[in-house]
């Protein structure tokens, strides 16, 4: 019997103003390229919120008060429960617009470009990619190359 074909389930909602800000439909590319090999029906939810919504949650969820540029908040499933009866909710991503913005400029990157290493950044988190020692972080840093360059975007982490 034929495989069926993986299906993510990505929405997007905007919580600014949509001026500067890529369109759903990037969005929705980039967390599928990040999502790519995963094998299994996803769904998660990607929020472009301003600054004061951004500081809120990294205050609420992190303890840092200030806002930050993309925060992954992973679903929280029952521990122990089978693989075959988890569902496909993979968590959140939040992206703060302004911070991005500031960022892409600071770093001498498109914007679109920032926000689409952002929101690969952010799914591979949801994937349980991180970036905790040099080892991680290396690895993280590679795979986000690699997802940048499929999508034809330039190297994030080269200085400009």
């Amino acid at each position: 019997m034929p495989k069926r074909p993986v299906h993510h389930d990505i929405s997007v909602s905007y919580a600014i103003a949509r001026a500067g800000v890529p369109a759903s439909t990037s969005f929705r590319r980039w967390a599928e390229a990040a999502l790519s090999g995963h094998g299994r029906d996803t769904e998660l939810a990607i929020r472009i919120v301003d600054e004061d919504e951004g500081r809120e949650f990294n205050r609420d969820y992190r303890g840092k008060d200030y806002a930050t540029n993309v925060l992954s908040f992973p679903a929280e499933l029952p521990e122990g429960l089978p693989e075959r009866l988890r569902p496909p909710l993979l968590g959140d991503l939040v992206i703060c617009a302004p911070v991005v913005a500031r960022e892409a400029a600071q770093q001498r990157k498109t914007a679109s470009a920032h926000y689409a290493h952002m929101t690969v950044h952010g799914v591979l988190h949801l994937l349980g990619w991180d970036h905790e020692d040099d080892g991680e972080a290396e690895a993280m840093e590679a795979r986000e190359r690699e997802i940048l360059a499929a999508l034809g975007l330039p190297d994030p982490y080269l200085e400009r």
